[in-house]
């Protein structure tokens, strides 16, 4: 047993040591994209949407996001998937956020899967791509790499992006996580090869400052995870202008929030952020509309 146990340590230190150069490659191989001929149409008709959307601003919906931790639950992550060997305890958020997000990334690729998993979190979702699928969507993405943020000490979340046609049923899932160290949420991707965003500074984007590049026309640099070609980043530019319209959040983010069991937590409502003037379509139980974007992109309680 202990022999076993040996051998899997030295698998996830491994990885750990591959997840350490993958970063350093992403974080010195920033691409300036270029909209290709294909995907010119759906980004021109995206961005002029964002432009000529409603506004932002106050309104009287009250809310908090918040994420909750549990020490317990936290342990039980970070043992199960040898954490500590993905990254140094002294790191800042940042460098944590992508170890993780290009750990899931390099042994999760993207599918819609055939069999929905019967359990929404981390160690389940893990068990499930190594005994049914192999791979799973944007969604199940998200959720497992929130976990494994969270259980790593990081405040992150999980938002849905959303296009204003209704009739248009593809959306995305992706995760921000805080950055003290910046004062600001950063958002990365650690689905279809895993990457993020960033301005001419090497900055890294939230979601809500990719939706502001969108509308005033400041270029973005993509960062990415495993060297897909230029074709499916001008792609991702175009999907994510789509997708920037109106969002999707938790208010209490946990684990296993998605399995509405979160442990005597309740997750309450499942917040919209949208324009003035817009009406969201599909949306979840017990969901309420904002303009606010002020709060939803709140540093976390």
């Amino acid at each position: 047993m202990k022999r076993i146990y040996t051998i899997i340590r030295g698998i996830f230190a491994i990885i750990g040591l591959l997840t350490v150069g993958l970063i350093v490659w992403m974080r010195m191989s920033g691409i300036s994209i270029t909209i290709n001929e294909g995907d010119k149409g759906l980004y021109r008709t995206s961005v002029d949407s964002l432009r000529t959307s409603g506004a932002y601003g106050q309104d009287t919906v009250s809310f908090n996001i918040c994420v909750v931790q549990d020490s317990v639950r936290a342990k039980e992550i970070r043992d199960y998937f040898q954490l500590d060997t993905l990254y140094s305890a002294n790191d800042p958020a940042w460098n944590k956020a992508l170890a993780i997000a290009a750990f899931v990334a390099r042994n999760i690729p993207h599918a819609n899967q055939k069999v929905q998993p019967e359990n929404r979190n981390a160690i389940a979702l893990w068990e499930y791509t190594r005994n049914v699928e192999p791979a799973f969507n944007c969604r199940l993405h998200s959720i497992l790499t929130f976990e494994l943020m969270l259980a790593a000490g990081l405040t992150p979340k999980f938002v849905t992006c959303l296009p204003q046609d209704k009739n248009d049923s593809d959306c995305h899932v992706v995760n921000e996580v805080w950055l003290p160290e910046l004062g600001k949420w950063a958002m990365v991707d650690s689905d279809m090869g895993g990457h993020y965003v960033s301005d001419e500074n090497d900055t890294p984007l939230s979601l809500e400052e990719m939706r502001e590049h969108y509308i005033s026309g400041e270029k973005m640099i993509m960062h990415p995870g495993f060297g897909k070609g230029s074709d499916e980043f001008s792609h991702y530019y175009a999907y994510m202008a789509k997708n920037t319209y109106w969002f999707m959040c938790w208010e209490v983010l946990t684990y296993g929030v998605e399995e509405h069991r979160s442990d005597g937590v309740n997750p309450g409502k499942v917040l919209n952020l949208i324009p003035a003037g817009f009406e969201p379509f599909n949306m979840w139980d017990n969901s309420i509309n904002t303009i606010n974007a002020g709060q939803f992109w709140a540093k976390p309680k």
